[in-house]
């Protein structure tokens, strides 16, 4: 008798900087999702998928949760709840080291009021080697006594610890039902969105302070030439002329490096050479163009105030 397949998605949700990246990107095993010191770099709803067994996990990457501010922050926060109600299963990732938040215990909050009965919810720890066992032990009560967790896990998803415990319990909880994607797919963002968040990556670390979140990177021409290369050409928009001045640096230097480390990434992660073309445009008003918003797989109308 054949084993039934399951299949599911599963929401992480989290204040900025939780970690949902990189736990999704140690579920996968690939980089799907970029991952910076930097908050709020998660901007679409990225899906990650990952086998376990006879099951296929959906991961629903959602940026993080925070109080808005502007259209683009609140298309963000909008995108990440309506990741949440429509999954199977929520893990809420906290960091260990951060303990119960005002921003964690404000999406407690939301989770009891909005989140239907019977929706399972989940509690990963997150950055266990940071904190002593007896202060790990007090915060688990605590979040435990906030909410009906399911399960609670303790993970490092920058080390691995417990992340296979975690993964095999989200997939023993799916539901059975066919898979919804070929079993080697990684995720079902387009590979130019994937492409173009790689390139963001590497601005928002190179660059400083507030400059990264007034910048959005697109992938204009995606070209796979006979030879088995790619030539891929972006633009990075910038909403200041003085901006673009950073980006570019001095005698270019500054976007130049950003391009050959962002293209060695690409071309690892498609296994293939790539010549990557970077192009830097000033649009004052990127932060109010729907074109851009659909771009980043995020709904203009939902930032409106």
């Amino acid at each position: 008798m054949t084993t039934p397949t399951r299949a599911g998605f599963v929401a992480l949700i989290g204040e900025p900087n939780a970690g949902k990246s990189t736990l999704l990107n140690r579920m996968v095993g690939a980089k799907v999702s970029i991952v910076t010191h930097k908050v709020q770099t998660t901007r679409a709803r990225i899906r990650g998928v990952c086998m376990e067994g006879n099951a296929q996990i959906v991961f629903v990457d959602t940026p993080g949760i925070f109080r808005p501010r502007r259209r683009l922050d609140r298309s963000m926060v909008k995108a990440a709840w309506g990741g949440a109600s429509d999954a199977d299963i929520i893990v809420l990732l906290i960091e260990a080291h951060r303990g119960l938040t005002e921003g964690a215990q404000a999406i407690i909050d939301r989770l009891a009021e909005e989140m239907p009965r019977g929706k399972t919810v989940a509690l990963a720890i997150n950055k266990i080697d940071r904190v002593k066992a007896e202060t790990l032990l007090a915060l688990t009560e605590k979040l435990n006594e906030a909410f009906p967790f399911a399960r609670t896990f303790m993970i490092s998803a920058e080390r691995g610890y417990g992340v296979d415990d975690l993964r095999e319990w989200l997939a023993a909880e799916l539901p059975e039902g066919p898979w919804f994607y070929p079993e080697d797919q990684i995720a079902d963002l387009p590979m130019r969105m994937i492409a173009a968040e790689m390139t963001r990556e590497k601005l928002t670390l190179r660059l400083h302070e507030e400059l990264p979140y007034q910048l959005t990177v697109e992938t204009e021409k995606w070209e796979d030439r006979a030879d088995g290369s790619t030539r891929i050409d972006q633009v990075v928009y910038v909403a200041r002329d003085g901006h673009k001045g950073i980006v570019l640096g001095a005698k270019g230097e500054t976007i130049k490096q950003i391009g050959q480390a962002a293209r060695a990434e690409i071309s690892t992660f498609l296994d293939r050479e790539v010549h990557l073309f970077l192009t830097v445009k000033v649009r004052p008003n990127w932060l109010e163009e729907a074109e851009r918003y659909s771009e980043m797989g995020l709904d203009f109308k939902d930032g409106d105030a």
